[in-house]
């Protein structure tokens, strides 16, 4: 029976929760076919220790390759790992997530396998043995049905939306050979971003500040609203803040920054640009809050607050502040 193979991130000796969501789903895909799970992790010597984890969250198999030379993510070495294991096994479902990794690696796998990629998956079932997915299409205004052909179904999952792996029995891990790869593009280095800050792309909730924040002195104003909802909670912000150079761009939110799918969004002195919906839209509840009552992101909103953010965000960040005391 064809079973799953999910890509696992290993970050500083950790699986991520993206990765987990991936091998969640790819747990389900194979239980429908009656197949296997199985998880591929790459990196440098000590891969094997992190990999571990895999195989308590229940894949049957947790394929290890490691390499100096990966010490630094290569994507081509990658992809061509990946679909060098696909093609000698059976697989009609090869899973990443969302993340910079798992894009810049699905295309390059979908590309030697000659496959189709489907992008930013946000449902995925069989249907008459085939592999179905839904994806957002027309920066969020379209929701496009992909029926893969018999193959494997190579994509990328949206972070936050597949409940990720549990822990279960544990499985076997396997060494993957790694002899005989080369890549044509080499990752020379990699420019570390801020260690302490949740990425804005796994966060379950993200509170974004836009224009209306007025500049990037006010910015602490949010990073308390932040700090109050807990570790799970990061900072987002418009692409016209970044463009002004407020934010960095790793925080942007929309259609030309990271795309997000959280179980909680405050929008912020955010409009609703077209091109920032695009990136939040499928996040469970949004909360706007801006002094334009004609804002465009009232339209997205679950819950809409008009008002003077400057007043609003001390308010309602001591009102967490309250409510996580109370618990």
């Amino acid at each position: 029976m064809p079973g799953a193979l999910a890509y696992a991130e290993v970050r500083e000796g950790a699986v991520s929760r993206a990765s987990r969501e991936a091998v969640g789903l790819a747990r389900r895909i194979a239980a429908d076919a009656g197949g296997e799970t199985h998880v591929v992790a790459l990196g440098p010597p000590g891969t094997a220790e992190a990999a571990a984890q895999l195989a308590g969250f229940g894949a049957d198999r947790t394929w290890v390759g490691e390499s100096e030379a990966l010490a630094l993510c290569q994507p081509d070495i990658a992809a061509a790992a990946i679909a060098r294991l696909v093609e000698a096994g059976d697989y009609d479902a090869v899973i990443f997530a969302a993340t910079a990794q798992g894009r810049d690696i699905a295309p390059r796998v979908g590309a030697r396998l000659g496959r189709s990629v489907a992008s930013e998956v946000i449902e995925c079932r069989r249907e008459d043995g085939a592999i179905v997915v839904r994806r957002p299409m027309y920066a969020g205004k379209a929701i496009a049905t992909l029926r893969f052909t018999p193959g494997p179904a190579v994509m990328t999952i949206r972070a936050n939306v597949f409940a990720p792996a549990g822990e279960d029995a544990a499985g076997e891990i396997a060494s993957l050979d790694l002899e005989g790869l080369d890549g044509r593009v080499r990752t020379a280095a990699l420019e570390q971003g801020d260690r302490d800050r949740l990425d804005v792309s796994e966060a379950t909730t993200i509170v974004s500040g836009g224009r209306g924040m007025q500049g990037p002195e006010h910015w602490p104003l949010l990073e308390a609203l932040v700090e109050a909802l807990g570790d799970e909670a990061a900072l987002g912000a418009s692409r016209a803040v970044v463009d002004a150079g407020w934010r960095p761009h790793g925080e942007q939110v929309g259609q030309t920054g990271k795309t997000v799918s959280p179980n909680l969004y405050f929008a912020v002195g955010i409009s609703g640009a077209i091109q920032h919906l695009a990136g939040m839209r499928t996040a469970k509840v949004i909360v706007a809050i801006n002094r334009d009552a004609d804002a465009p992101i009232f339209g997205v909103a679950d819950y809409g607050l008009v008002g003077d953010v400057f007043e609003v965000l001390p308010a309602l960040t001591e009102a967490v502040r309250e409510a996580r005391r109370g618990d």
